[in-house]
């Protein structure tokens, strides 16, 4: 299914919607356990889990007009993993609901190149400059030592540490756009 929604560019990744042609490369990439170190220690089993995450973000491009996105490496044509702004409006995460919320995931190959970090900048200015959200949440695992950095550097403030019913401890971050000097990402 294609979608009448936009491309991000920044100098070395595309950031486009998600099309069903991705769920080999993520399928491969949410196999991999280091991936999932710190998302519940589930790696998908089968290529249909992948086509079920794959209708989800669907049906929030139809929803929201706005989700995780496809993050292609322009040199290669690489899918590295994906990125993105979606709109939680169906589930509460830290006693919130209907709230935007930034996150990524990449392939193992691709991590501790800066691309986490160049796309996360990217989307972080998208959402405050073009769709005028005043405040982005993110979320990640306390532990996640790599993760918690790029998104302190790259705008976001920790608010805090919560508790999941599981356990798991997670980091509750927040960027406000009064507080946001970025420049606009190129759209297409």
């Amino acid at each position: 299914m294609k979608h009448n929604l936009f491309t991000l560019e920044t100098d070395r990744l595309l950031l486009r919607p998600v099309e069903i042609t991705d769920a080999p490369a993520m399928f491969a990439m949410d196999q991999n356990p280091n991936v999932h170190q710190y998302l519940w220690n589930q790696p998908v089993q089968h290529i249909d889990e992948i086509h079920q995450v794959i209708g989800y973000i669907h049906e929030q491009y139809q929803r929201n007009k706005i989700g995780r996105f496809a993050t292609i490496l322009k040199e290669t044509g690489a899918f590295i993993g994906w990125t993105g702004i979606k709109f939680v409006d169906d589930h509460t995460e830290n006693g919130n609901t209907n709230f935007y919320d930034y996150g990524y995931r990449l392939a193992e190959e691709y991590w501790g190149k800066g691309y986490a970090s160049e796309a996360t900048k990217a989307w972080v200015d998208y959402g405050f400059q073009q769709l005028e959200i005043e405040t982005l949440h993110a979320y990640t695992h306390s532990e996640n030592e790599a993760s918690n950095r790029i998104l302190n550097k790259t705008g976001f403030r920790f608010m805090e540490t919560y508790t999941e019913p599981d356990g798991a401890k997670w980091n509750w971050w927040k960027a406000e756009k009064s507080e946001h000097s970025g420049s606009s990402p190129q759209i297409f």
